[in-house]
């Protein structure tokens, strides 16, 4: 079950981030590290790879279910 439910956190946290990254874009809004301004573009690389992990992590949870039915 620490399988399952590992999973499903790395999900949501992933699907958060990319949530993050979508309402940045939508409201344009200005992201600085420090002295360093992170352009949009960056939110559209973060957006990618978050919603990949997310949905690479539900559908790990989609057959971590299938196997362990009994």
């Amino acid at each position: 079950m620490n399988e399952k439910v590992y999973l499903l956190i790395s999900a949501a946290i992933f699907a958060f981030i990319a949530i993050l990254h979508i309402i940045r874009l939508v409201n344009h809004w200005s992201l600085n590290i420090g002295a360093i301004a992170v352009p949009l573009w960056g939110s559209w690389l973060g957006l990618a790879i978050a919603a990949a992990l997310s949905i690479w992590a539900f559908r790990l949870v989609a057959k971590w279910n299938a196997s362990h039915q009994q």
